[in-house]
């Protein structure tokens, strides 16, 4: 079983029997999961009319400013069967969405009419996203943009991803955990929605040319055999999680090759992206193969610099970059 350490204390994985309890804790922790620029909408109500179905949530996600999303959320036990309930409750998601669009639109008002502290982080957006008001700006994102899902979980597997993966929806899992010791103290672990979108955001704080919305290149770490066949002759990377949000934003990809060369040496302009075979995860397929550049070294006096999993900068950035630490 798993355990977290801390000095004397041992905290124990703690065994949702409830799906309510566990969505309880979800909720309490929604800006941890989801970050700062994000509403959580925390109702349920039957959308459908042949095809019935109550999702647990919408997250409404203003991380990109010049692409809002809508996302509906289901929150969901591991011990529950992958095809018979989760699956089957997504696709009713994706059958029911647009048909209910009205419905979906009223919910969210009639929400954020009570919740006036989601309405004025909203309110502070609008203007700045170039929406009207609050009624236009849920107009095009349930009705002009597609439907998205996120599935957060306690325990993921790959029987789920086999099954999100046959889905036209394109869905997220999150997976959330909670430890408890024997006084009843709890802690989370979660790797947060977005997380690397953040952690762009978060290094980039001091560079005022570069915006969240710049974003456009994935850097993924390559050891040296799979540079070769996949970077080099496949013209292709697979087995990346990329986040929904950013699967139309991803314009180039670049290879930090891992020591002993630790350096980005070559870029490749992204053709298209695909789910790669029955996962969660997708391939991303070259338009030409990949150019070498100056090489971008790591950093000699900088320690945590060197991309452990795929990270994001801006094209410009990367190009303009003699050394590692300035890429991202």
């Amino acid at each position: 079983m798993e355990r977290i350490v801390s000095g004397n204390d041992i905290y124990y994985l703690k065994g949702y029997q409830l799906e309510r309890d566990f969505e309880q804790d979800v909720v309490a922790n929604y800006r941890h999961i989801f970050g700062a620029n994000t509403v959580y909408i925390d109702i349920k109500k039957k959308i459908g009319d042949s095809i019935v179905t109550i999702p647990d949530g919408y997250l409404l996600d203003f991380t990109f400013v010049n692409n809002p999303r809508l996302y509906i959320v289901e929150n969901e036990l591991g011990i529950h069967d992958a095809y018979k309930h989760i699956g089957s409750q997504l696709l009713k998601f994706a059958i029911s969405y647009k048909p209910s669009g009205r419905k979906i639109k009223q919910f969210i008002i009639d929400y954020l009419a009570k919740s006036p502290e989601h309405l004025t982080l909203i309110e502070s957006k609008i203007s700045e996203m170039g929406y009207r008001n609050i009624d236009a700006l849920l107009e095009s994102l349930i009705f002009e943009k597609p439907v998205a899902a996120i599935v957060i979980i306690d325990n993921s597997s790959a029987e789920l991803e086999n099954v999100l993966s046959q889905l036209t929806m394109n869905t997220d899992i999150i997976e959330f955990k909670a430890f408890e010791n024997r006084e009843g103290k709890t802690l989370y672990k979660f790797i947060p929605f977005n997380n690397e979108i953040q952690e762009f955001v978060a290094t980039s704080h001091s560079v005022k040319t570069v915006s969240v919305d710049d974003i456009d290149t994935i850097v993924v770490p390559a050891q040296e055999e799979g540079f070769q066949s996949a970077f080099i002759e496949s013209n292709a990377w697979w087995q990346i999680r990329i986040s929904v949000s950013m699967l139309d934003k991803i314009k180039y990809i670049a290879a930090y090759r891992t020591a002993p060369m630790s350096a980005i040496t070559h870029v490749a302009e992204v053709d298209h992206i695909e789910r790669y075979k029955d996962t969660n995860k997708y391939i991303l397929y070259f338009k030409e193969p990949a150019k070498e550049i100056p090489h971008i070294e790591l950093d000699k006096d900088k320690k945590g610099v060197a991309p452990q999993a795929s990270r994001y900068t801006n094209y410009a950035r990367l190009m303009s970059a003699t050394k590692l630490s300035e890429v991202f």
